[in-house]
């Protein structure tokens, strides 16, 4: 897969795009003016492996918050909304990236004190644009938030940037609806070199937000396009950071930690296999060496069509074989059969 070729942004020390890996965002929702339960979350977020953390700015009583998220060793997201005072407040205290819709600071001329201020310091903006704010004009032309509509809208914000002589810029484009989201993603891919921050807002709950993202921002991903992400859900943060390593991971663009193969099980399985694959998950969580293992419900998915694996089981009547490279080492009880593949995949 050839990834879109696109200019590099650096958020603190952190690239995006350039060919640098995709990487995970990830926004705080805990109350903005509690410092202690936001740090907390943080350091939540960055062991789950998040690369940047995004926090609401909503007054300059949270401004402070920033210098103690930085503490935690992650790039920091200044997000934006009304007072341009707030942005140049935001990269004074430290923020490492700023995210603003120029549509809703005001005047050009606050536009400009924005970028004045994050070229100062060599902070990033991005200009994020939702389907749901596109500017009155642009949709009385389309007639409503249309891909086109998006596109033009954040193509306005970029060229008031570069009227101040403001490149440093990563664009979204994001909607709750997955196909609006994929075709404006596209249609922008062909109009500029800026890195993109993949997303499809307000994705909802539980299975079917997690479809929606993985269809929406991994579809792109596969067309090469996209240089960073965020899984929005109505949830724990730390479960969109997971859903969005998972997404990369299935689109081969991360290569850390262990991807687990399972069967869904038929009625030639006699080991509890749905109980093995979800032990095994918990697990190997902690397990950053790049791993495939294979959780087989029995000897015809397992060493067989798991071959592909670098190591795995796969269940008996009560026995489980333990196979390595798709050759089988030996038999073990089911009881103990996950103590044993832990024990090899540690030798390796």
């Amino acid at each position: 897969m050839q990834r879109r070729k696109t200019k590099m942004v650096m958020a603190g020390g952190v690239p995006i795009g350039g060919g640098s890996p995709v990487t995970v965002q990830s926004m705080l929702c805990a109350p903005a003016h509690d410092f202690e339960a936001n740090l907390a979350q943080a350091k939540r977020l960055r062991d789950a492996g998040c690369s940047i953390i995004r926090v609401a700015i909503p007054d300059k009583e949270t401004v402070p918050l920033i210098p103690k998220l930085k503490e935690l060793g992650m790039p920091v997201v200044a997000d934006i909304h009304f007072d341009y005072r707030l942005a140049i407040e935001s990269v004074a205290a430290g923020a490492d990236k700023i995210r603003i819709n120029p549509g809703n600071i005001g005047g050009e001329d606050r536009v400009k004190a924005v970028a004045d201020a994050c070229k100062l310091k060599g902070v990033p903006i991005r200009v994020g644009v939702n389907s749901g704010s596109i500017e009155r004009d642009i949709l009385a032309k389309y007639g409503k938030p249309t891909p086109q509509a998006m596109c033009e809208s954040a193509m306005r914000h970029v060229k008031l940037l570069n009227k101040y002589d403001f490149d440093d810029i990563v664009i979204s484009l994001k909607s709750s609806d997955v196909q609006t989201m994929v075709e404006a993603y596209e249609l922008l891919s062909e109009m500029c070199d800026y890195p993109l921050h993949l997303g499809v807002t307000e994705a909802g709950t539980g299975t079917a937000a997690l479809i929606k993202s993985a269809v929406g921002i991994g579809s792109l991903l596969m067309r090469g396009i996209g240089d960073t992400i965020r899984v929005s859900l109505t949830d724990d943060p730390a479960e969109e950071v997971k859903a969005g390593i998972e997404i990369l991971r299935a689109a081969g663009l991360y290569n850390r930690g262990v991807q687990i193969i399972s069967c869904p099980t038929c009625g030639r399985t006699k080991v509890d296999i749905i109980k093995l694959a979800k032990e095994a998950s918990k697990r190997l969580a902690a397990v950053d060496k790049p791993l495939k293992v294979a959780i087989m419900g029995c000897a015809v998915n397992g060493p067989g069509e798991a071959r592909e694996a670098d190591i795995g089981l796969a269940g008996g009547d009560g026995q489980c074989l333990i196979f390595k490279n798709g050759k089988i080492l030996r038999k073990v009880p089911e009881a103990v059969a996950l103590d044993e593949l832990m024990a090899e995949i540690e030798k390796m």
